[in-house]
């Protein structure tokens, strides 16, 4: 099927038909820059198994081709694009790697479309809201595809490659891009990699977790640097250029680094080296964009829809964060492009998602991927001035307002140690609360590392049995409340529905504090952090925020931007928030963060990346004793499994009346409250005594 957009093949009209097509075509944009989109596979789901009333589902994969004007209004933002090589209409091309799935019966269709910028060309959407189990990169059986809870909204389910560098590995989306070249020669700069090695290894790869590295200018480079050290913010030593080398792979390209006698354990490892042929990384957010667009507004849509919401994880919810700060969602055409976005645990980042030589993967955590441009002011959605710089900005200050599509943040509580989220809602110096627009929700979800960890538990550490136990992870349980908001979100979208308010710590209400301000309860054993992930004021050189060129690598760092953390109650539990049954009706406590530990090969108090920390509750009075902890037993708080239950039951039910957990989702709450009992009481299958 071809989208009736710039570029139009009519061959089997007559020519007077051709020409009004392509005056149409031209006069009416439709769908963006896309030109054409070729499905190589349709198939039925599950063999025509309904999905309530919206019916069978059938799965699209194809590829989707692209066509950008490099003068369009709506494309001047793209870092490069004016460099590109481009076709004989003078357009820019690219294409991607697609995934659909959507009623069969166009008649039976909801007209709601439900985007999932793909995590490193990966799919979690039914993972996350459908409790599917394998099939990740291509759903097939049953399992794949769960309880269906997006298909049973009739939503039609859109995966599109965004990302250029994604590993070489079958069934990950990706966009392929043109690189770009200045007249006639290689473009060059600098590119940053580093390393948080853990155990002695002898070679590094220059790429993200597996990504495309970009290739190399020249092997002896004077500007290829490599340096180490001890710390987050410890002096750089360098290496000395005759002890490392470059490293190919199989095919000659080079893909890493290795060093004379190995890299050693424990230290940071960064290289800075000079590239050549930038892609055009922003092509992403304009892809993204027009696919939405071509869904909404093309004439001839292989998956049409009348609204779109965008989910993005992690990564994909910083390039949704850093889609709206750049403008991307109003299409060439001037139209709206998605109704509604849900960005979970992006905490207050954005990314390297347009600049030249960016590397999409790049994120930072408090102690790894070091001071990549991820946490850059401006941080809310609203307009605020920074009192160092002077610089006013807002999220939001490059969308019309009557573009602006209704918006879900959700984040953990280790986005809050881990990824400054508190960034989101509260000024640059920390002092005062900075409320969301009215298009907007901001959820916390109390408690929860960035993951939902799975039982069971490996323990950290060697506890005396005379301490509780400290397990590495944290099973809270949120993406039940995920489940929740996200069929609040389509109601809201598509009927105005108004959603649960925001909850989120704040000022005012003084549960929004400093790490050193969190009221942790003694608890044997435990140590509490004493760091916190911070945004910096980053100088990334001169032309980097005009221009979208990094000369500056290393940046140099200014002063950062306060983080902030919920406080807790008596048993460290975070107090605000959206709080889950797991807290409601506690049988642990749940830190959302986990320190690194003795058995890490250094600097045992910083954070572990992603993580949390499980801390159960003793079993008996006679137990929390022994313990000398300070927190109440179970024995205390419930008495026996049963009068438990029946707080669990309640809990579950104010929830389902809140808005933060769906009737069809209350047994499962109840479920895994049993299992967290169970398996809090037996640690393992050790009963007590």
């Amino acid at each position: 099927m071809v989208a009736r957009s710039r570029i139009l093949t009519a061959r089997a009209l007559p020519s007077l038909a051709c020409a009004m097509a392509l005056l149409l075509a031209f006069a009416l944009p439709v769908g963006g820059e896309i030109v054409r989109v070729v499905v190589d596979r349709r198939e039925v789901v599950l063999n025509g198994r309904e999905w309530g009333e919206f019916g069978a589902y059938e799965k699209l994969t194809g590829r989707i081709f692209f066509a950008f004007d490099p003068a369009a209004p709506a494309n001047a933002g793209i870092v490069d694009l004016a460099l590109a090589p481009r076709n004989a209409a003078g357009r820019v091309e690219a294409w991607a790697d697609f995934m659909v799935l959507q009623p069969r019966d166009p008649s039976r269709r909801r007209g709601m479309a439900w985007l999932e910028v793909s995590n490193r060309g990966g799919k979690a959407s039914l993972r996350y809201f459908q409790r599917a189990t394998g099939g990740g990169w291509d759903p097939t059986d049953e399992a794949h595809f769960g309880d269906g809870l997006l298909m049973r909204q009739g939503l039609t389910i859109i995966w599109v490659g965004w990302q250029w560098d994604v590993p070489e590995q079958d069934g990950l989306l990706r966009l392929h891009v043109p690189a770009v070249r200045g007249a006639g020669e290689a473009i060059e700069g600098l590119v940053r990699a580093d390393w948080t090695v853990e155990e002695p290894v002898q070679e590094l790869t220059l790429g993200h977790r597996g990504h495309k590295a970009y290739a190399l200018a020249a092997p002896d480079h004077p500007d290829h640097v490599l340096t180490v050290r001890d710390g987050r913010l410890a002096e750089r030593q360098v290496v000395a250029r005759e002890l490392w080398s470059f490293v190919a792979d199989g095919n000659g390209v080079v893909s890493g680094i290795a060093v004379e006698g190995g890299f050693e354990a424990g230290r940071i490892y960064e290289l800075v080296y000079r590239a050549r042929d930038p892609r055009v990384v922003g092509l992403g957010l304009a892809a993204v964009r027009d696919v939405m667009s071509y869904a909404k507004y093309g004439l001839h849509s292989e998956f049409p829809a009348r609204l779109g919401i965008a989910f993005g994880v992690s990564q994909t919810g910083r390039f949704l964060r850093h889609f709206l700060y750049e403008g991307f969602n109003v299409d060439e055409g001037g139209r709206k492009v998605f109704d509604g976005m849900l960005v979970h645990t992006a905490g207050a980042g954005r990314g390297s998602f347009n600049h030249r030589f960016a590397q999409p993967s790049r994120d930072a955590h408090r102690y790894s991927a070091f001071f990549f441009p991820t946490d850059l002011f401006p941080f809310t959605s609203r307009t605020m001035t920074d009192p160092v710089t002077g610089w006013q900005d807002g999220l939001m200050a490059r969308t019309p307002e009557g573009a602006r599509p209704l918006v879900f943040y959700t984040n953990t509580g280790y986005e809050y140690w881990g990824r400054a989220a508190s960034l989101i809602h509260s000024s640059t110096d920390g002092l005062v609360d900075v409320l969301p627009l009215s298009n907007e929700r901001v959820y916390l979800l109390s408690a929860g590392q960035h993951f939902v960890g799975s039982l069971p538990l490996p323990e950290q550490g060697d506890a005396p049995s005379s301490a509780p136990p400290v397990f590495r992870g944290n099973p809270l349980d949120f993406l039940l409340t995920l489940r929740a908001l996200s069929v609040g979100l389509v109601e809201w979208v598509e009927s105005g529905v108004e959603p649960p308010p925001s909850a989120y710590p704040t000022l005012s209400a003084g549960t929004l504090v400093p790490p050193g301000g969190v009221a942790f309860p003694p608890v044997p054993g435990v140590e509490h952090p004493t760091v916190i992930h911070e945004a910096y004021r980053a100088d990334y050189g001169p032309r980097f925020l005009a221009e979208g060129i990094v000369s500056r690598q290393p940046p140099e760092l200014g002063e950062p931007f306060p983080s902030r953390v919920s406080q807790v109650d008596g048993l460290g539990n975070e107090v605000a928030g959206v709080r889950s049954v797991e807290l409601r009706v506690p049988v642990a406590t749940y830190y959302p963060w986990n320190l690194r530990g003795e058995g890490a090969s250094a600097n045992p108090a910083e954070l572990t990346d992603f993580l949390g920390t499980l801390v159960p509750l003793a079993r008996s009075e006679e137990e929390r004793r022994a313990w000398g902890d300070p927190r109440p037993s179970l024995e205390a708080l419930y008495g026996d499994r049963a009068r438990y239950m029946r707080h669990v039951v309640a809990a579950v039910q104010d929830l389902a009346a809140a808005g933060f957990l769906l009737a069809e989702d209350t047994g499962v709450a109840s479920a895994r409250a049993a299992e967290l009992w169970d398996w809090v009481t037996t640690r393992g299958g050790i009963p007590p005594d």
